[in-house]
């Protein structure tokens, strides 16, 4: 369950923001019994640390909580409102802070902290409640935790219970919610309607592999959004080690992602008309498997050599994304959990994206900035295009020598969605270690940059 603020209660326990260095103000401004215990609490304002002031009940009276050194919050997100989550049982009020920026993060950190992800084991929920910060939009707040939710449920789930099947169901749930429409090509009708290198990747497994398409909205400028719902990437016929396919669960990120948004979106009730693509697929090894060296055709007619199976990613997404480009929207958007050298160049926690659009790209890094949910560009290197195309065929899946992994899977998938502005994200989709307010697990990357962007490049 989604958690949510509380109503304002003139009960609730207030909550003091104190600084590294104004601690002495801090406590010079509480009776001399609480700053005695304050300091003998060993308190030091410290980011992220809380200190619970007793009342002569016994109750708590009021807390303080830390916001460490300026460096200290430069380096942090969400440390302040995680802080408050962990609290004892109560009701508190959000501390007064000037910064819309620190109030959305104090906000959205207590709510995104909430998350447990209890299907296979109980884990114990926190019991806190927080009234939500004075001047911020709480219900945008709570928005943007239940997106986030649902894309971390999905990622979190493995293979075994979250596969094409699952994947497509999850739509249908989220549909029926808001009322979109969904429809489903599987199995061999993705040839008979020309989605070949979808077809392709996912022949080999069990689970017939398809293209699954969601729209909702009738008015407004129009936004598709394609994500990679590769529930499980073996690597094909070029295996990866073992070691390689432990978090291949997440392949899906991507597909995850865009649901996340779209739940923000439609809970939103945005004037636009949104349309989802996700191409889902398990990349299994079995006799039919797609083979090194096979040169496959597009739904666009261009040919592209396979000179590695475990690049298959980027083609399920050409095809989606050649049949988004038919529609020209306003905005396409592709997510993916693409290539290991994204998270080489920029780690795990930025997500990096790719755009020829300079008013879409500031808007993201502008969105990014004020709503803690980092983003980088990176570029469409025009002079790299050459290593995409091997001769044989016309584009090339995974150039040889290793360089530029992440550019070169860019400009692979932009020859498919040239007619409009378009923006790609290659994200990690994973915590690889607990953090406040994301613990270890599926993570989404980008959703609240993208969703605080669209105001702006698509004038809502």
């Amino acid at each position: 369950m989604t958690r949510r603020f509380s109503p304002a209660d003139k009960s609730a326990v207030p909550v003091i923001l104190c600084d590294s260095d104004g601690l002495e103000q801090c406590l010079a401004s509480l009776t001399d019994a609480q700053a005695t215990w304050a300091s003998a609490s060993g308190f030091s304002a410290g980011y992220g640390k809380t200190c619970c002031l007793p009342a002569s009940d016994g109750t708590i009276a009021r807390v303080l909580l830390g916001r460490g050194t300026r460096k200290e919050r430069r380096r942090q997100r969400f440390g302040l409102g995680a802080a408050l989550a962990q609290l004892p049982a109560g009701l508190y009020s959000s501390p007064f802070t000037k910064s819309d920026v620190e109030k959305a993060d104090i906000g959205l950190g207590f709510l995104l902290d909430g998350y447990r992800f209890d299907t296979y084991a109980t884990a114990p929920a926190p019991k806190s409640r927080l009234i939500a910060p004075e001047g911020i939009d709480a219900a945008r707040l709570e928005r943007f935790a239940a997106g986030e939710f649902l894309t971390r449920d999905l990622i979190n789930t493995p293979a075994s219970d979250m596969g094409p099947d699952a994947l497509e169901a999850a739509v249908f749930e989220l549909a029926n919610e808001f009322g979109a429409g969904v429809s489903v090509i599987r199995g061999e009708d993705l040839l008979m309607k020309n989605f070949p290198m979808i077809h392709a990747v996912g022949r080999a497994a069990e689970a017939e592999p398809r293209l699954i398409e969601m729209a909702w909205g009738a008015s407004g400028p129009t936004l598709t959004l394609v994500g990679k719902g590769v529930c499980f990437d073996t690597g094909g016929l070029n295996l990866k080690p073992g070691a390689s396919m432990g978090l291949m669960k997440k392949d899906m990120g991507g597909a995850a992602t865009v649901l996340g948004l779209a739940r923000m979106i439609m809970s939103a009730g945005l004037n636009l008309q949104l349309r989802v693509l996700i191409p889902a697929v398990e990349n299994a090894v079995s006799g039919n498997a797609f083979r090194p060296g096979d040169i496959l055709r597009s739904r666009s007619g261009l040919t592209v050599e396979i000179n590695n199976t475990d690049a298959e990613g980027r083609l399920v997404l050409a095809d989606a994304l050649t049949f988004a480009s038919e529609a020209n929207p306003d905005l396409l958007i592709s997510m993916a959990t693409l290539t290991g050298a994204a998270r080489v160049a920029v780690g795990p926690d930025l997500a990096p994206f790719y755009t020829d659009d300079e008013a879409t790209a500031i808007a993201l890094a502008e969105a990014a900035h004020a709503l803690a949910d980092p983003v980088w560009r990176m570029p469409f290197h025009d002079p790299y295009e050459e290593m995409i195309e091997p001769g044989i065929a016309d584009l090339d899946n995974a150039p040889k020598g290793g360089f530029a992994g992440s550019i070169t899977a860019a400009l692979f998938l932009r020859r498919f969605a040239r007619r409009q502005r378009y923006a790609h994200f290659d994200i990690y989709g994973w915590q690889p270690s607990p953090a406040p307010g994301r613990p270890k697990g599926g993570a989404g990357q980008g959703a609240r940059a993208i969703y605080q962007a669209l105001h702006k490049v698509l004038s809502l």
